[in-house]
């Protein structure tokens, strides 16, 4: 390996030692012109003290160097590093102590929301923030437990869909599954509970995906602990308005399987790969695609819309979207499989904000949007 040899100089006489200092400063003259002039430098060598050819000379009109200033003395707090979104989903990066708990505050109770994070979170401090419990976090998350939160993890808040129990003398996993329609499994692990325990009398737990449907002969009345309507449709989240028009089929052809369930769910069946379209235009805030439990979702698609309603797409095969991207009205986000909870393939299609428009179609059927 050879190395280039620097350029020569010419060698200079040392007469004496007084001599000495100005031929260096000879020396260094010739070397500065040998070199190209690539950037001009303060000469340090000028009797005049003044700057050389093209160098910038301090005099008393120089404006004088300041340290950076901030008038904010925390310039991360807020919403500046939020992920850009629209419509009702919340996507910031922010704590506790910042603006999420003013957002938060504002965001619908049937919207899935989005956090990231911060150094200084807990689940419990976050679960606050939503109105949530920390196993809807834990449950939605595939987390192992309250402390499997870290720095700069995206977590997926859903607003539970699910009803409450008090737990009575021969209560069971399997009987209260049984009774409300839910899952033994999803409920032990949704209430951090151990399957092979009996349940504890007189204690709390939260049946996700549970439905009550009372006798014609008992009015509906509201529960002492959520104040909800309990009646035939209490906690599918479906309250808000018609949007006649505004939402394509999702599957076109398909047929439906599962009438209103869930958050305002409608189940479309068809086969595996089968493609998922957007139902109308958006911006994708949640796609997971990890084959998870995902609070029953498993891969899952959600889209937040212009008219302030998001719509979720469950049970995928796999996704082929992420969060962020834009997505139009029949774009293909994903195809139908069997992921989460769920007995067989067919997408799972809610609509958070408005009416489902599927939702007075008869099973069995091949419907358009209402």
């Amino acid at each position: 390996m050879y190395l280039d040899r620097p350029t020569a100089l010419p060698p200079f006489p040392i007469k004496s030692n007084s001599s000495f200092l100005i031929s260096g400063i000879a020396v260094f003259a010739l070397a500065a012109a040998l070199i190209p002039n690539h950037a001009n430098a303060f000469w340090l060598f000028d009797a005049s003290a003044n700057a050389a050819s093209g160098g910038v000379t301090p005099s008393s009109s120089t404006p004088l160097l300041k340290a950076a200033t901030n008038f904010d003395p925390n310039p991360d707090k807020g919403l500046g590093d939020s992920i850009p979104t629209s419509g009702n989903a919340v996507l910031a990066y922010t704590g506790p102590s910042g603006t999420i708990a003013d957002v938060a505050s504002s965001t619908p109770p049937d919207r899935i929301s989005v956090y990231v994070v911060r150094r200084g979170d807990t689940l419990g401090e976050i679960a606050k923030m939503f109105n949530v419990s920390v196993n809807t976090i834990v449950w939605a998350n595939n987390l192992s437990g309250a402390g499997d939160a870290h720095v700069g993890d995206t977590l997926v808040i859903l607003p539970i869909s699910g009803i409450e129990r008090t737990i009575v003398k021969g209560d069971t996993l399997r009987s209260i599954a049984r009774k409300y329609g839910g899952d033994a499994e999803e409920i032990a692990q949704y209430n951090g509970l151990d399957p092979a325990a009996p349940l504890e009398i007189g204690s709390t737990i939260i049946i996700p995906g549970g439905d009550i449907t009372p006798p014609p002969s008992v009015p509906a009345t509201k529960t002492k602990s959520t104040g909800k309507r309990v009646g035939s449709e209490p906690y599918l989240g479906g309250g808000g308005s018609a949007q006649p028009g505004y939402y394509d089929s999702p599957v076109p052809g398909a047929i439906i399987t599962q009438g209103l369930h869930g958050w305002n769910g409608i189940d479309f069946g068809a086969a595996r790969g089968t493609p998922i379209r957007a139902a109308a235009d958006g911006t994708v805030i949640i796609a997971r695609n990890n084959g998870g439990w995902n609070g029953g979702y498993g891969n899952y698609v959600v889209v937040t819309h212009d008219n302030g309603t998001q719509t979720l797409y469950a049970h995928m095969k796999n996704t082929i979207v992420s969060s962020g991207q834009s997505v139009s009205s029949g774009q293909v986000i994903g195809y139908l499989g069997s992921t989460g909870l769920s007995t067989g393939p067919h997408l799972h299609f809610e609509v958070r904000g408005a009416a489902n428009p599927f939702r007075n179609c008869s099973l069995g059927s091949v419907c358009s949007p209402q």
